[in-house]
C-alpha cells in the first residue's frame, strides 16, 4: 500500500511540473505572436466619408512621424475585387514605409457587387461594374485629407492590386489632374483611356503565370506589353528599355526601363517569371512589391520627375 502511494506521488509531481512547463512556454509563444502581429506602432483607422448620399470607408494609416509641420506625399492603395481594405493593408502593407518616408497611407473600401466590393475604373458606361462614382469618391476623399492634414498635393499617388490596379489606371486616364503617378500590381487597364493632362509616370509589377489576369492579355483584358506600350507612346519616352535581371530569390524577376520621357518621366516593368495572381513578397535586389512601389512613386511630383 506504501509502495502504491509513492509511485502515485512520483507520478503527480511529474505530471504538476509537466503542465508548468507546457503553461511557460505557451505564455512565451503567444506573447511573441501578438506583439509581432499588431505592433502598437502600426494602428490604423477605418475612417467614413458620404459621397453623393453614400457612406464611403476607408483605413487610414497616419505614421507617428507626422507632425504637420511639413506638407507629405500621399498613396492611396486599391485592394482587388471582393476584397477587404484592411485585410488587403496587412497583405500590401506599406505602413513601415509611410512611417520611414513620412507619408499618408490610405486603403479605400469598394462598395458590395452582390456581395462582392469592387471599383468602377471607367467613366460610367458598359466597361464598369456597376453605377457607383468611385472616381467622384477619390476626388473627395483627397479634398477631405486635405482639410484636415498637411498634404502634398503635387504628390498623391494611386497604386492597386488587381481590380484596385485597374482603378489606379483609371485615376491616371480620368482624374489625371490629382494623381502624381501610379502603379499596378497584377492589374489591368481598361480600354477607357483618358485626357490625362500631364505626363504619367508608371511601375507596373506582374507575373507570367497570372490565370486571372493573363501577362499576355485575352479576349476581355490587355496585355501588359499593351498597356506598356500605350505608355511609353504617352510620355514619349525611350522605347528601347534598359533590362535588369534577378535571379537570387525564389523566381527570377526581370526589370524593364524606359527613360527619358516628356518631364523625365519613366515607364517601369517588373516582370516575374512563373508569378502567379499576387502582392508580390519575392524580392528584387532586395526590395519585395510595396519598396519597389514606393521607391518609384517617390521620385515623382505632379510636374514630373523631382529634383532633389
Amino acid at each position: 500500500m506504501h509502495l502504491i502511494l509513492k509511485v502515485f506521488l512520483v507520478i503527480r509531481k511529474k505530471i504538476f511540473f509537466l503542465v508548468i512547463s507546457v503553461f511557460l512556454i505557451n505564455s512565451c509563444v503567444n506573447t511573441e505572436t501578438k506583439n509581432y502581429s499588431k505592433p502598437d506602432d502600426l494602428s490604423s483607422d477605418f475612417q467614413t466619408i458620404i459621397h453623393q448620399g453614400v457612406n464611403r470607408e476607408y483605413v487610414l494609416y497616419v505614421p507617428n512621424s507626422y507632425d504637420g509641420s511639413f506638407s507629405v506625399p500621399v498613396v492611396l492603395n486599391f485592394h482587388g475585387f471582393s476584397g477587404d481594405a484592411y485585410q488587403y493593408m496587412n497583405e500590401a502593407d506599406m505602413r513601415r514605409l509611410a512611417e520611414a518616408e513620412t507619408f499618408i497611407l490610405i486603403y479605400p473600401q469598394g462598395l458590395d457587387l452582390d456581395g462582392s466590393p469592387h471599383w468602377n475604373a471607367c467613366p460610367s458606361g458598359g466597361d464598369n461594374k456597376s453605377d457607383v462614382d468611385d472616381f467622384g469618391f477619390i476626388e473627395t476623399l483627397v479634398e477631405d485629407i486635405s482639410s484636415n492634414y498637411n498634404i502634398d498635393l503635387e504628390r498623391v499617388y494611386a497604386v492597386g492590386y488587381s481590380n484596385g490596379g485597374m482603378m489606379a489606371y483609371g485615376l491616371a486616364n480620368h482624374k489625371s489632374e490629382i494623381i502624381a503617378a501610379v502603379a499596378s500590381v497584377s492589374g489591368s487597364m481598361l480600354d477607357c483611356t483618358g485626357p490625362t493632362s500631364h505626363p504619367m509616370p508608371v511601375i507596373h509589377l506582374h507575373g507570367t503565370n497570372d490565370f486571372d489576369l493573363p501577362y499576355n492579355g485575352n479576349n476581355f483584358y490587355n496585355s501588359v506589353q499593351n498597356t506598356i506600350d500605350y505608355w511609353i507612346n504617352f510620355n514619349n519616352t525611350n522605347p528601347e528599355p534598359v533590362v535588369n535581371f534577378d535571379n537570387s530569390g525564389d523566381i527570377t524577376i526581370e526589370h524593364y526601363v524606359y527613360d527619358k520621357g516628356n518631364n523625365s518621366v519613366s515607364v517601369e516593368h517588373y516582370k516575374y517569371i512563373g508569378g502567379d495572381h499576387v502582392w508580390f513578397m519575392s524580392t528584387f535586389q532586395g526590395q519585395n512589391a510595396s519598396e519597389l512601389v514606393w521607391n518609384f512613386l517617390s521620385r515623382y511630383d505632379i510636374n514630373g520627375e523631382r529634383s532633389f
